[in-house]
C-alpha cells in the first residue's frame, strides 16, 4: 500500500531537510559532485527560485524539486528549469518524484509559464511530456540529455542558459 504524498511550498522551516534530502539524494549519483543543495541555497540566496516544493509522507519532508527562470537567447522569457529535484534513497521508487514534478509543472503554468527545461535521463523525464528539441541548445552537455516542454505549444530557438546558481559549489 502506498503512503500519501501532499505537495507543498517550502517554508523556512524547511531548508535543513531541503539540504539533507538533496545531499543524500545526490551522494552516489556518478554525475554529482554534489553540489547540488548548493546551487539550491545560491538559487534560494539570489532570489531566483521561482518555484519551490517539498513533499511530505506521514508529516515528514522526503522531497523536494526546484524551478528557477532560465534565459534564451532568443529572447524568449517565462521559461524555467526544473532542478535540482531530490527524493529520499528510503523512499525512492515510489511515486514521490513524479508528484512533486507533475505539481511543478502545474503550478508553472498556471502562473503564466510558458515552458520547461531540464538536464536529465530521456528514459525518466519522456513520461512527463519532456523531449529533446533541436533547435533549444544548453552548452556544454550532450542534446540527447538536454530536454524541453511547452505548455504553448511552441519552443524557442536558441542557446539556453540557467542561473548562475547552477555554478555554485560551496
Amino acid at each position: 500500500m502506498k503512503t500519501a504524498v501532499h505537495i507543498r511550498e517550502e517554508t523556512e522551516s524547511d531548508i535543513q531537510a531541503i539540504s539533507d534530502i538533496t545531499l543524500a539524494a545526490f551522494m552516489n549519483v556518478p554525475v554529482s559532485h554534489p553540489t547540488e543543495p548548493f546551487i539550491i541555497h545560491a538559487l534560494r540566496a539570489g532570489g531566483a527560485l521561482s518555484l519551490s516544493l517539498v513533499a511530505e509522507m506521514k508529516d515528514r519532508v522526503v522531497g523536494h524539486v526546484a524551478f528557477s527562470p532560465v534565459t534564451i537567447s532568443d529572447g524568449t522569457t517565462d521559461w524555467f528549469g526544473l532542478g535540482p529535484v531530490s527524493v529520499l534513497p528510503e523512499v525512492q521508487r515510489r511515486g514521490v518524484g513524479i508528484a512533486l514534478i507533475k505539481e511543478g509543472l502545474a503550478r508553472l503554468k498556471r502562473l503564466g509559464g510558458k515552458g520547461c527545461v531540464l538536464v536529465g535521463d530521456p528514459n525518466y523525464y519522456l513520461r512527463f511530456g519532456f523531449s529533446n528539441i533541436p533547435d533549444l541548445i544548453y552548452e556544454g552537455v550532450p542534446p540527447e540529455v538536454f530536454l524541453a516542454l511547452s505548455f504553448c505549444g511552441t519552443f524557442p530557438t536558441g542557446i539556453v542558459q540557467f542561473h548562475e546558481a547552477f555554478l555554485a559549489d560551496s
